[in-house]
């Protein structure tokens, strides 16, 4: 059965000031808690070994726990450079080896920047190479896994709504990973209403229609943001900053909805994700 999931990117914080010292030991922490996602974040590189992540994998299906990967953030589907194709589809192979061993099926990637392209060339190059990364995943046997390209918080970066959307329309295996403070951030703070919420469920549903929809993946955090776009992740402690999940919240209470929702608060990613669950605990009640 599909349920609505929440979990932190990586470890907080707390888990470490508590006494815990490895990722094996976090599905327990977690499950305690009561959430159960998690992602592991390999954006510098996937360098966790085979046997920690059989470890780590165990304990998440003893606890309950749902594991993603974030790629390497050295994902650039859009510059066309043949050998940067195979970089990329090493990348991105060794993330799906890695969640497989982590018990999980979901590859979250930033698809490329923009550099000097014209953006509609760039999209271009990305969809042509997620094609192309879809077959070697295949190949390789990580069918089952699920690629989640990420919308993303610059301009110059291929991940508006539309862009991950028209990525997802080409393979019905991606998942799109809607980053609430990333669009926030990315729309100079555009995110301040319910319905400035409610317009991007809707619009994914337009899209990929309400059955992929409803088990989209998201990442949520508050966002500090400049005129270039985002600018660094901040807690659910840091008011100041949007967006704030107490509006999207209701939205999620139709039972509809199962998202896994990944907080990525810059230290605090486990306990603001409990603040979210109790959200939309909260909201399923009125």
């Amino acid at each position: 059965m599909t349920v609505l999931r929440f979990g932190p990117a990586g470890n907080s914080e707390s888990f470490y000031a508590q006494g815990y010292k490895h990722t094996d030991q976090a599905p327990a922490w977690l499950q305690a808690m009561g959430l159960n996602a998690m992602e592991y974040p390999a954006g510098r590189g996937v360098s966790l070994k085979e046997e920690t992540a059989l470890r780590i994998g165990k304990a998440a299906r003893a606890h309950g726990v749902a594991f993603s990967i974030h790629a390497p953030y050295y994902v650039n589907f859009a510059n066309p450079d043949p050998e940067r194709y195979q970089r990329n589809s090493g990348y991105i192979l060794d993330s799906a080896r890695a969640v497989r061993f982590l018990g999980g099926d979901r590859v979250v990637v930033h698809v490329g920047s923009c550099a000097k392209l014209d953006p509609k060339e760039a999209l271009a190059n990305v969809l042509d190479g997620l094609r192309r990364v879809r077959q070697d995943l295949t190949g390789a046997g990580f069918g089952d896994i699920h690629l989640c390209p990420e919308t993303m918080g610059r301009d110059s970066q291929i991940g508006d709504l539309d862009d991950i959307l028209r990525i997802c329309e080409q393979d019905e295996t991606f998942v799109p990973t809607i980053d609430f403070a990333h669009l926030h951030a990315r729309s100079r703070g555009g995110l301040r209403i319910t319905e400035d919420f409610d317009a991007i469920l809707n619009r994914v549903i337009e899209v990929l229609g309400e059955e992929r929809a409803r088990s989209f993946h998201a990442h949520f955090c508050r966002i500090e943001y400049n005129q270039s776009g985002e600018k660094r992740h901040r807690t659910f402690a840091d008011t100041q900053f949007g967006p704030d999940f107490a509006l999207l919240a209701p939205l999620l209470a139709d039972e509809k909805w199962t998202p896994r929702i990944i907080c990525e608060s810059a230290g605090t990613q486990a306990e603001d994700a409990c603040v979210m669950r109790d959200m939309v605990g909260e909201a399923r009640k009125i």
